[in-house]
């Protein structure tokens, strides 16, 4: 309880003290990303240091020249691709955002209005979308997403739509399919088990959390193909 406690004043008084400083990073998106990536690594300094959350991030075998096992021809050349990820806790936001160069994510509209925070999400190029009306406007969302692409940054999507539960399936958002079909980019899966340790609600549990990077799926792949791949290391 004790642990839990101080970690969650810590990690408040992080996001506080950083306040400021980002309001200066505004000036530039290349100043505020590497700003963002410092205050991204204090966060996960503290969910180790204070909460003994530490983690480990697997990718897909490879034999002792580093060839993978098995030939994927779903990869491209240009090695461009979209991370679909499941979410569970802010954990993997944090590990995929400071481990992934030049990513960038979609989100809510309304988290971009947070004070600082949230220009400083837009200003390194962070989409937000309006969920309030039901549908996205999928021809602009793709367009916005396609600049992001040719300017050589990676599409982190969470398909799920919202933080879950361990044991907890929901129906992927479509938006992610229509955006690699649109854009004939492969998805990379991305498993985790992050709500073990870092919960959406409650109490942190020290321990090493996981995140598995599962072999590109086509921009053909069905719904069923990328739920099974983000779930196959699902607690």
């Amino acid at each position: 309880m004790l642990r839990n406690f101080i970690f969650k004043i810590t990690l408040y008084t992080w996001f506080l003290l950083w306040t400021p400083i980002l309001a200066v990073g505004l000036i530039s998106s290349r100043l505020e990303r590497r700003l963002m990536l410092i205050e991204t690594f204090g966060v996960l300094s503290l969910a180790r240091n204070l909460g003994g959350i530490k983690y480990e991030i697997i990718y897909p075998k490879k034999d002792e020249n580093g060839i993978p096992f098995k030939h994927n021809v779903n990869s491209r050349l240009d090695g461009r691709t979209i991370i679909a990820s499941k979410h569970m806790s802010i954990m993997e936001v944090a590990i995929l955002f400071y481990h992934v160069p030049k990513s960038f994510f979609i989100l809510k509209r309304e988290l971009l209005w947070i004070p600082v925070y949230g220009w400083a999400f837009a200003r390194i190029g962070l989409i937000g979308v309006n969920r309030s009306r039901g549908k996205t406007n999928m021809k602009d969302l793709v367009n916005r997403v396609t600049k992001k692409i040719m300017n050589d940054m990676t599409l982190i999507i969470f398909p799920e739509g919202t933080r879950v539960k361990p044991n907890q399936n929901v129906p992927l958002k479509r938006g992610l399919l229509f955006i690699a079909e649109q854009l004939k980019l492969p998805i990379t899966p991305v498993g985790v088990d992050t709500g073990l340790y870092w919960p959406k609600r409650g109490r942190i549990h020290p321990g090493t959390t996981k995140v598995y990077f599962e072999p590109e799926l086509p921009s053909s792949a069905s719904m069923d193909d990328i739920r099974s791949a983000i779930n196959k290391h699902s607690c």
